[in-house]
């Protein structure tokens, strides 16, 4: 018999791989049309551990269409305007319960690692779930009760941003408990890392299109 849900709502908030507008910090080595590839593998593997989890909901929060890569299961809205912050507070907008926000580019993630943060005693003893990123980002966050503004004004992209929004949520008087931390995929380097800890789509994918770079 398949468990009962829990509370929880998945958010997985992602680009739609089209070459030349994701990834391109693997070009070069890779080709635009390679660094796609791995940034549609990467969302695939993501998407496909978060259809096997038991929750309330999962919601693709999306720049762009939807594609083949998409499974059964997942409700799809657009992404708003404006910084990755904003985009970020307006998905944890659209949540009236306990919410727990992924990017795509932790390939990686299993949903054993993830069962603390999305079980049935999820919430039990703490506000907020915290998955900090080697590179200084952030690859999950999650909230009891959804509070955008923790995160509007918390500068992205920047090797102190996951220290800052980890702060935010204690400045506000919030029970932090911490998810590993994993390493995302922006370089070259950072892609053979997690494939080599991948054995899902994005740990072929590489196999594939690493051998089509010159040195």
């Amino acid at each position: 018999m398949a468990s009962a849900p829990s509370a929880t709502t998945v958010l997985v908030i992602a680009k739609e791989p089209v070459p030349g507008r994701v990834k391109t910090r693997l070009t070069p080595p890779y080709r635009p049309q390679d660094a796609a590839r791995l940034a549609e593998a990467a969302l695939a593997d993501t998407l496909e551990t978060v259809a096997r989890l038991a929750v309330r909901r999962r919601v693709l929060v999306l720049d762009g269409r939807p594609g083949p890569w998409l499974p059964a299961g997942f409700e799809v809205v657009p992404q708003c305007g404006g910084g990755l912050d904003e985009r970020i507070a307006a998905a944890f907008g659209r949540c009236d319960g306990p919410a727990l926000l992924l990017g795509m580019d932790t390939p990686q993630i299993t949903s054993a690692l993830l069962a603390d943060a999305t079980g049935d005693s999820a919430w039990q003893d703490c506000d907020a779930w915290f998955g900090a990123a080697e590179d200084g980002g952030f690859w999950a966050l999650g909230m009891a009760r959804p509070q955008p503004q923790l995160v509007l004004g918390v500068p992205m992209s920047r090797a102190d941003t996951g220290a800052l929004q980890r702060r935010r949520l204690v400045d506000a008087g919030l029970s932090v408990r911490d998810l590993p931390t994993l390493r995302d995929v922006d370089t070259a380097a950072d892609a053979a890392r997690v494939a080599a800890l991948s054995t899902g789509r994005f740990a072929s994918v590489h196999r594939e299109v690493a051998g089509t770079v010159t040195a």
